[in-house]
């Protein structure tokens, strides 16, 4: 097999290749985490690294989430590039002086003097029963936030390579990854190909709408699309895949073209990142475009519940995508 091949990876499996030929390409890439090593990661993505780099290079940490991302800022100020892993992103928010005070900061404050080559993955989202406290959808807090860059893969490709490319950002970069997807599969590129932050993916062509979605929502808007062809509405899906730099041109194109946006996050509505893709919409060109209001499908304004048929309730699910779909093209 050549390295230009591809072939059918698990979205944990794709994640573990790129820390892998990240880790093989350079010495200064190292993970840590709590249970990064032996265990292989709360969702058995770093496997068995620890195996194959040794426990200086996969470091199994203390239950201290400012610790750690405070260990990886200075590891990276010192010319390392760590990658960190938080078992959920909930746990980001203790953590969060070190990711939005001082990594995101300091390159800025030094007049540009120093980098922070820093890459923090970190599991989001509902769908595992794992409730209120495990289950958030936070990337709204992170894109706010200047001196971040922001990127959440939809597909097993997008986890390797947008993951190679935070990698090589010279400064901090939040990965999140939808703990539904982990053991989806897809085609992957043997070969350690980047995918450049701040490109949006078109994933379905489509004339009547626009469905923009992030995350898990991408395969559902994907799914809702294929429903809707098949009553004659035409949807195209596009997957920004990084939130910060968004790329709102392509999405701002597609608008233009179809007329209708429907934007679907799972993250409640109120401040939501989709808040933001509107703006990008209705301040551009394509404002003059629209045959309908831009809508919103987002999950419910209220914390994940445990019971499985309330969890499943509060996001957005695919016909609940169908449903505000169709509304919208056959209202407008």
């Amino acid at each position: 097999m050549t390295t230009t091949e591809s072939r059918t990876l698990t979205y944990a499996e794709a994640v573990r290749e790129a820390l892998s030929q990240a880790m093989e390409a350079d010495e200064r890439v190292f993970l840590l985490g709590e249970d990064v090593g032996t265990y292989g990661g709360a969702f058995g993505v770093t496997g068995d690294l620890v195996h194959r780099f040794g426990e200086e290079r996969v470091r199994d940490t203390p239950i201290s989430e400012l610790g750690i991302v405070g260990a990886a800022v200075g590891a990276a100020l010192a010319g390392m590039r760590p990658i960190v892993e938080i078992q959920f992103s909930d746990f980001t928010a203790q953590a969060m002086d070190q990711i939005v005070n001082q990594a995101a900061k300091i390159h800025f404050m030094l007049g540009g003097a120093a980098t922070v080559p820093m890459v923090l993955r970190a599991p989001g989202g509902s769908g595992t029963g794992a409730a209120a406290q495990h289950s958030q959808s936070l990337e709204a807090w992170f894109a706010h936030v200047p001196g971040l860059k922001v990127v959440m893969p939809a597909t097993a490709a997008d986890a390797k390579g947008l993951l190679l490319a935070a990698i090589d950002d010279p400064n901090p970069v939040i990965v999140l990854e939808h703990k539904l997807l982990y053991k989806q599969s897809g085609v992957v590129p043997q070969s350690p190909a980047r995918v450049r932050l701040g490109e949006t993916a078109v994933r379905r062509d489509g004339t009547d709408l626009t469905i923009v979605a992030t995350g898990v929502m991408v395969s559902r808007a994907l799914e809702a699309a294929e429903q809707l062809a098949a009553t004659g509405i035409e949807a195209a899906v596009l997957d920004p895949r990084t939130l910060r730099p968004l790329d709102s041109k392509t999405i701002v194109d597609s608008v233009t073209a179809t007329g209708r946006a429907l934007l679907v996050q799972e993250a409640p509505k109120t401040g939501g990142f989709m808040a933001e893709v509107s703006a990008a919409i209705v301040e551009s060109p394509a404002f003059g475009h629209l045959t309908a209001p831009v809508t919103r499908l987002c999950g419910l304004d209220v914390p994940i519940p445990y019971a499985p048929q309330l969890e499943k309730a509060a996001v957005p699910q695919t016909e609940d995508i169908v449903k505000a779909a169709t509304g919208l093209v056959n209202q407008w």
